[in-house]
């Protein structure tokens, strides 16, 4: 009996490291820039702060170390895929609950590295930064994953970016900014490629200004959003849609009808809540998974 008992133990016990040894890494934490971001040294010992009021949801302020959290899935789940993803928050905030670590998390859960980007907010009430520093720690947060692909498993031409509302916004900024990295830099995350292979931008902002701005070098571009959002939102992405479409650009919309602006991932019955598998199901579409 007492070996038969010892048995069970030593089997249960097994089967606790096996389930520990399946589960994914915890996450790492890379600072974008080892000394700090540029222009934002003399910030840098201000640190993070909860948003008042929003603590048991996640949202912070104050960023003057910009970060990507990592969500790294187990081995044998890895597709080789990799998406940066950017909460939103007005550009005063970062929204890093539903629409930041738990979209990391889940990526990860479904073979996808997701790297959650907390970037500088230039609309904060007294920012010393501008616009063009948060699409600065954008573009280094693609060069960042693209240059350690080998350490992450991540194939480098799967390399997406995906944001919501501001982050939205941004990630079609970085987009249309990228550029192919500098061979001649001597810091070697400089020398990759910022420009991701395909952009997911979730009621986004900005979406007047993307539209004009569309050509036939878009990034394959997957829009998501509700049809009781804002209507510079949903009716404003029917015609990047289309924009996209005329320019030959791989595209694909999707218009729920209900869910307001803000749903991030979230589970429930409803339809919007399962957006992430469509967002799979495309990035089969376009090639960037098998």
């Amino acid at each position: 009996m007492r070996q038969a008992k010892l048995f069970r133990l030593i089997a249960l016990f097994s089967s606790v490291l096996l389930a520990r040894s399946l589960s994914a890494a915890e996450p790492i934490v890379v600072p974008l820039w080892a000394d700090g971001a540029p222009g934002s040294k003399a910030y840098r010992a201000k640190p993070e702060r909860p948003v008042p009021g929003h603590e048991a949801e996640g949202w912070i302020e104050e960023v003057n170390d910009p970060s990507l959290t990592v969500y790294l899935p187990a081995a044998e789940k890895a597709t080789g895929a990799a998406i940066v993803v950017a909460p939103g928050g007005a550009h005063r905030f970062l929204a890093a609950g539903h629409e930041g670590h738990q979209v990391g998390e889940w990526l990860a859960q479904h073979g996808i590295v997701g790297a959650v980007l907390k970037y500088r907010l230039y609309k904060q009430v007294g920012s010393p930064y501008h616009r063009g520093d948060a699409i600065a720690d954008g573009e280094r947060a693609v060069r960042i994953v693209r240059s350690r692909a080998d350490e992450w498993h991540v194939r480098p031409d799967r390399i997406g970016f995906l944001g919501f509302s501001a982050g939205g916004d941004l990630t079609m900024a970085v987009g249309r900014d990228c550029d192919a990295g500098d061979a001649a830099a001597d810091d070697p995350i400089d020398r990759a490629s910022s420009r991701p292979d395909f952009q997911v931008p979730i009621y986004p902002g900005g979406v007047t200004d993307a539209t004009a701005q569309v050509s036939a070098e878009t990034l394959p571009t997957l829009l998501i959003c509700a049809v009781d959002d804002r209507d510079d939102i949903s009716a404003g992405l029917p015609n990047l849609y289309l924009a996209l479409k005329k320019a030959g650009v791989p595209v694909e919309l999707h218009i729920y009808g209900s869910g307001g602006h803000g749903f991030g991932i979230r589970p429930g019955p409803k339809a919007v809540n399962r957006w992430p598998g469509r967002l799979v199901e495309w990035m089969h579409d376009v090639g960037k998974l098998d």
